[in-house]
């Protein structure tokens, strides 16, 4: 059984800065490939990050911005966002794959709001 908690969205102004954490239980985060995705109104669901044991990666347009990272005594997958654009407003999910599978577990989201 895996459930994956988020925590660390909210409001920020353009060009500020917010931590995600994904807190994961019934797996272990290290053994895992885990990523973030997000979602923002009349728009489909988006690649934003994963992080894998070659490292992490990223969509373009988050290349440079986003950093994700894990903190494998927590069990715990991160996602810190700077310079935030208004484009970047969208309800982000958390996401769990076994090895060599798919993304089979997923986060409840949390919204993340970037003002002008």
């Amino acid at each position: 059984q895996v459930q994956l908690v988020e925590s660390g969205g909210g409001l920020a102004q353009a060009g500020g800065s917010l931590r995600l954490s994904c807190a994961a239980s019934g797996r272990t985060v290290s053994n895992s490939v885990m990523g973030w995705f997000r979602q923002a109104p009349g728009k489909a669901r988006e690649f934003v990050a994963s992080i894998t044991s070659s490292g992490g990666y990223y969509a373009n347009s988050v290349k440079g911005r986003f950093t994700i990272s894990r903190d494998s005594a927590k069990n715990t997958v991160y996602l810190e966002m700077k310079s935030l654009k208004p484009e970047d407003t969208a309800v982000y999910y958390c996401a769990s794959a076994a090895r060599g599978g798919s993304y089979d577990y997923w986060g409840q989201g949390t919204q993340v709001t970037v003002s002008s």
